[in-house]
């Protein structure tokens, strides 16, 4: 059965390539963030402001409410979490990629964490998906056995 796959992860993750291109050759449609459509290289802070870091949070939170390039990326990738049935996380990652696991999880779509021996840390609340994975065929065995959503 083939999926439609939101993977989560982090810019800074050096697996999350790997994994887009391992679950597309088996088969699965698969949303990448560092290429969601043609021509796009995805959302990055720096596209706003290569000084982003030093940002106060307030100017965070008004940039965050009126920029148009957050609002364009915001749009692909919440389009893309509503358009999937599976969610993959893959670690090491941050926030953001948490945010997506728990909203795909929140919508009881087949959310797997496929966990990382780098900077690994436990967390209780992984246990609102569907299981975690830290191989390749663990993760696509995972995609196979789960027909469905597992919370309906």
């Amino acid at each position: 059965m083939s999926r439609k796959i939101y993977v989560a992860s982090s810019w800074r993750c050096a697996e999350q390539p790997r994994i887009v291109a391992l679950l597309r050759d088996a088969g699965h449609e698969v949303y990448d963030f560092r290429n969601p459509v043609p021509g796009n290289i995805g959302f990055a802070w720096s596209q706003i402001d290569q000084g982003w870091l030093d940002w106060t949070p307030e100017r965070f939170a008004e940039l965050l409410a009126t920029h148009p390039v957050a609002a364009a990326g915001f749009a692909l990738d919440k389009a893309a979490l509503d358009w999937c049935d599976t969610c993959v996380l893959v670690l090491p990652c941050g926030r953001s990629a948490h945010l997506e696991a728990g909203y795909a999880a929140g919508q009881g779509k087949l959310t797997i964490f496929y966990l990382s021996p780098d900077r690994f840390e436990p967390e209780l609340m992984y246990l609102l998906g569907s299981g975690c994975v830290t191989t390749d065929v663990a993760l696509l065995s995972a995609l196979i056995a789960r027909q469905g959503p597992v919370k309906e």
